[in-house]
């Protein structure tokens, strides 16, 4: 398939920032070596509000039992998030042919007393994210607090939270953690794994 000359583009505009960033965040600094690991997640029903400022329920309304693609973001990051979604948007591309009722992509924000609903669909808007089967998600501190910490992604200082990528089917409960900046190529490959694998086992 091939990826929009928009996405294209923003990638390689965004490429120049990642030595930037390293000094920006600390924390995004990750270790080039680690692999993507299969990790567990325990998720609760956690209410939160999506771009449009609809109140949903993270695994009910949100997840629905389908396989998911997790990023972590704020709207006020100029190095690595914009990096992140820009990699969102071409797995979104790249998974064209899935339908929404298989796959859901989600940015989950870390820093919710900035990121209200407007700033959410500005910024979506701005990464020319499609929104039928991708939420920005954002809600009370203690809430959007509560899914970070059960994803691992908390922190006190937004500046140093972890740079990673989940890819899980919420059905069977299999996630997988990509640390770092891994590529939409690698994420489309796994979420196609999980999606065979429920074919196989039905």
């Amino acid at each position: 398939m091939t990826i929009p000359r928009r996405h294209l583009l923003a990638l390689a505009a965004l490429l120049p920032v990642l030595a930037r960033a390293h000094g920006d965040h600390k924390a995004h600094a990750a270790p080039k070596e680690e692999a993507p690991q299969p990790v567990k997640v325990s998720l609760g029903d956690t209410p939160l509000v999506d771009q449009g400022g609809r109140k949903v329920r993270l695994k009910s309304d949100v997840m629905a039992g389908k396989v998911v693609v997790v990023d972590f973001i704020y709207t006020t990051c100029t190095t690595i998030c914009p990096i992140f979604t820009a990699t969102m948007a071409s797995v979104q591309e790249k998974l064209a042919d899935v339908s929404g009722r298989d796959l859901q992509l989600i940015s989950m924000t870390v820093d919710p007393l900035r990121d209200t609903p407007p700033r959410l669909q500005a910024y979506a808007g701005k990464h020319h994210a499609r929104l039928d089967n991708w939420s920005f998600l954002t809600g009370t501190k203690g809430d959007v607090d509560t899914v970070n910490k059960a994803f691992g992604t908390y922190t006190a200082n937004i500046d140093d939270h972890p740079p990673m990528v989940m890819v899980g089917d919420t059905a069977s409960g299999q996630w997988t953690r990509f640390f770092g900046f891994p590529g939409a190529g690698d994420l489309e490959a796994r979420v196609r794994q999980l999606l065979a694998a429920r074919k196989g086992s039905s």
